[in-house]
């Protein structure tokens, strides 16, 4: 527990009302995660209009996710060497420079490059805003209530930057979507002007001993393994040059990065990060559930515009019941697990139920004749189980130490939002690759001219609908697969016994952090003088 006075933000100016400070902050923060270098929901009008490939584009996405989780273990000394006013003005320029040269740029390497610079500055910005309005949340510190809000503003931007997407390039081109962000971050710069002063609470304390090369290798490293999984369906895996040459150099990279952990003072990850309980069972997890997921990522996509013939105003309007599902899910988990401490097995049970009903209603529900209606409750239910998943698995990371706590939340960022969904993806696809392959050959191999049932047919209308009706029988048969070890995976959590809540999650108070790093800078500099 901790004693705090009344909430208030000195950053913002007097003439400000305090009651509208917080809110001003979570605007903010909604422009901060609606902007980024590119935006997924346009990918096949950019694949067209930049002459790149959809892996390319996936690519960039990913790497300003990598980009956001490498920020973690820095956000805290980013926040007690700059005043909010500078971080907030410098945020919206860059992030400004990066959407002008996303929406130009033809080179892979640039464009991954500005994305991968776009996610460390919107996190920058994301966590000033929030470690701000901290105690607005939640006085306590409690940070089962704060994960609650933060993922739901994140993922609800998510959903909603889709949508916004989609309707402004259809209407429009998506070259506007970049417009619409610059002038929403043009908006912030001119609101951070004009309402923020230059004010500090403490000393200013220097970016001293970051270990940056660290913190460049393992970015690389998490870039070399998402190259793999997202180019590795288009190269043939192995047989490709670039993907041997990439394998090589993660994992050269990867051990040169722990050798040197092993022995300097500050390494951006510590290797005793790795051995928490905590960081295994959540790293394992996440990779389980984006299996799992993996089909909104890959089948029904394909499901929906290829069998359904859905537009994309159409597929994109069921972002709505995604964003239905992810508010229910954060308002359900903060009454369950912030407020009453349900425990973090039952949270898991309820979120893994979910994500399996999810993947039931589709294997028994999916047909050629499928109606819109009959999706709204499997979408619900799958970002219903993530969200609470999510809420819970990183909340179980600050059961660790904090001196760790933001090193792990790197991992987790790494795990969840780059490597685990890429992953997924990767053996999704080749998964329905091989099976689509052999039932094609089951379901054609009476298809000759002998049979006189399909001789009257056109011979394009024949093996058409033979290419259709074998991939419906593929996705039926994924979506059976990962029922059946949803199933399995399922009683194996409610066989485990566990009886811990999350009762040990109080949030330290910014001065004992800045203490603290104060404390280690200190010994840097005695150790600096000696040698």
């Amino acid at each position: 527990m901790h004693t705090t006075e009344p909430f208030s933000i000195p950053a913002i100016r007097r003439f400000v009302p305090e009651k509208l400070k917080p809110w001003i902050l979570v605007i903010i923060v909604i422009i901060f995660q609606l902007s980024g270098g590119v935006y997924l929901a346009a990918v096949s009008e950019m694949v067209g209009s930049l002459a790149l490939m959809r892996e390319d584009i996936m690519m960039a996405g990913y790497a300003s996710m990598v980009g956001m989780g490498l920020t973690f273990p820095i956000l805290f000394r980013l926040k007690f060497c700059f005043s909010s006013k500078t971080s907030l003005l410098t945020c919206p320029l860059v992030l400004i420079v990066c959407n002008l040269v996303s929406m130009h740029i033809q080179s892979v390497p640039v464009l991954v490059t500005t994305c991968f610079v776009a996610g460390i500055f919107r996190m920058w910005g994301t966590f000033e805003c929030c470690s701000t309005i901290q105690l607005w949340i939640t006085p306590k510190r409690d940070l089962s209530v704060f994960f609650c809000f933060i993922y739901l503003l994140v993922q609800g931007c998510i959903q909603f930057s889709g949508l916004m997407t989609i309707y402004v390039a259809f209407f429009t081109k998506w070259e506007y979507v970049h417009w619409v962000v610059i002038a929403l971050l043009g908006l912030v710069l001119l609101a951070i002007v004009v309402m923020f002063r230059t004010y500090r609470s403490m000393r200013k304390l220097p970016l001293f001993g970051i270990d940056w090369l660290g913190a460049i290798l393992w970015g690389s490293i998490v870039l070399c393994i998402i190259f793999i999984c997202n180019y590795g369906e288009y190269y043939d895996w192995f047989q490709s040059a670039y993907i041997r040459m990439a394998t090589v150099a993660a994992g050269i990279m990867l051990v040169l990065n722990l050798w040197r952990a092993s022995f300097i003072r500050h390494p951006f990850i510590n290797l005793q990060t790795w051995c928490f309980k905590e960081v295994l069972t959540v790293v394992s997890l996440y990779i389980l559930i984006n299996i799992f997921l993996a089909p909104s990522h890959v089948l029904e996509h394909i499901y929906l515009e290829s069998v359904l013939g859905y537009d994309e105003l159409h597929t994109i309007s069921l972002n709505w019941v995604v964003l239905a599902g992810i508010v229910v899910g954060a308002f359900f988990t903060y009454q369950t697990f912030a407020l009453r401490k349900w425990r973090y097995k039952t949270m898991t049970v309820i979120g893994f139920l979910a994500i399996v009903f999810y993947l039931m209603l589709f294997y028994f529900t999916i047909d050629f004749n499928q109606s819109k209606e009959s999706l709204v409750l499997p979408l619900f239910l799958r970002s219903f189980g993530y969200i609470i998943i999510g809420i819970c698995f990183v909340t179980l990371l600050s059961r660790i130490p904090f001196q760790f706590f933001f090193q792990s939340l790197s991992i987790q960022a790494f795990v969840s939002a780059g490597i685990a969904g890429v992953l997924g993806t990767a053996i999704l696809s080749h998964w329905l690759k091989i099976l689509v392959k052999k039932n094609a050959m089951l379901l054609g191999a009476s298809l000759d001219h002998v049979n006189t049932a399909a001789n009257h047919l056109p011979g394009k209308t024949v093996y058409g609908a033979l290419y259709q009706q074998s991939m419906m029988v593929s996705m039926k048969e994924l979506y059976g697969y990962l029922l059946l070890l949803g199933i399995f995976c399922l009683f194996a959590f409610m066989v485990k016994e566990s009886s811990i809540g999350p009762t040990s999650v109080i949030h330290p108070t910014y001065r004992r952090i800045r203490r603290w790093v104060k404390h280690e800078l200190r010994k840097d500099r005695k150790m600096t003088e000696a040698t």
